[in-house]
């Protein structure tokens, strides 16, 4: 049976703006009572009365989902305040796009850290609740970097391959006990997510999906009690031709990344008034598709 909003009790993480705010406010507008969380309290406030015009008994926590024991201390707060969850969405992370040869072993535990512990740890801190209920909806936004191993963003891919397939032998363990888990795989969505400093630029020409487009296809996946859920969904083909032909897919991803490295190349070395041409000394690395 598919999941209703209407009367749920929802917790969605990294809800102060991007994919969580939009799904916050979308499953509030259905009739679900709405708890989001994120560390940012100006911009959590402002998502909240947005849900709270639609659903008044909607909640927000301020917390860092980078510290387990704020993870621990939101599932026992959510619950002591709702009676328990119906629906968790496990939105929170972080990007750090970096060519691999920039990356350290510390930055790779944090996304690792953020991106699949959290989500996980607070999943297992609710999971209880819910089997003793014998009902409820996991929803874990992983990205088709987990499944196409997006060049230049190592330490994001592996982290969301590890929440996907996390989830999928976590939806088999479930299967019959009342509770359903959806794989979210977004492409690229238009959120300041592409723009926290510190990581590498997207490369040009690359077609972003809206924020609505992403929570319809959420809704959808709930509704129609679906396992996974790509949006775009033609990047599930793309999925398949990978998995058909990894060889081909690998090398067809290099060409992309030289292409796009000699174009940048081109580019900095006709730019006026840089040192970043060929007599600049500073070396670029090739630009990546990112998702």
């Amino acid at each position: 049976m598919g999941f209703s909003a209407k009367g749920a009790r929802v917790l969605v993480t990294g809800a102060s703006s991007g994919i969580g705010a939009g799904l916050a406010e979308r499953l509030a507008a259905e009739g679900a009572t709405v708890g989001i969380c994120a560390r940012r309290e100006d911009r959590l406030a402002e998502v909240l009365e947005r849900c709270r015009a639609h659903a008044p008994g909607s909640q927000m926590w301020t917390c860092d989902l980078a510290d387990l024991g704020a993870v621990d201390r939101l599932a026992a707060d959510v619950v002591e305040t709702f009676g328990g969850i119906d629906l968790l969405v496990n939105n929170a992370g972080m990007p750090k796009r970096k060519h691999v040869t920039a990356l350290d072993p510390a930055t790779v535990d944090r996304v690792m850290h953020l991106n699949y512990t959290s989500p996980i740890r607070l999943t297992l801190a609710l999971l209880p609740q819910m089997l003793e209920r014998g009902s409820g909806r996991i929803v874990n936004v992983s990205s088709v970097a987990a499944t196409l191993s997006s060049p230049g963003e190592a330490a994001y891919d592996a982290s969301k391959a590890a929440l996907a397939v996390f989830s999928e032998a976590m939806a088999i363990d479930l299967w019959d006990l009342g509770i359903r888990v959806l794989t979210v795989y977004p492409g690229v969505v238009d959120t300041e997510l592409f723009t926290i400093p510190d990581n590498d630029p997207l490369p040009p020409g690359i077609d972003a999906i809206t924020v609505d487009d992403l929570v319809d296809g959420v809704m959808t996946g709930l509704a129609d009690d679906l396992l996974e859920v790509y949006v775009p969904a033609w990047f599930k083909d793309v999925v398949k031709h990978k998995a058909n032909d990894t060889d081909g897919f690998i090398q067809g991803s290099v060409a992309y990344v030289r292409d796009n490295w000699t174009k940048t190349k081109a580019e900095e070395a006709q730019a006026p008034g840089t040192d970043d041409g060929p007599a600049g000394g500073r070396r670029s690395r090739p630009s990546k598709k990112g998702a």
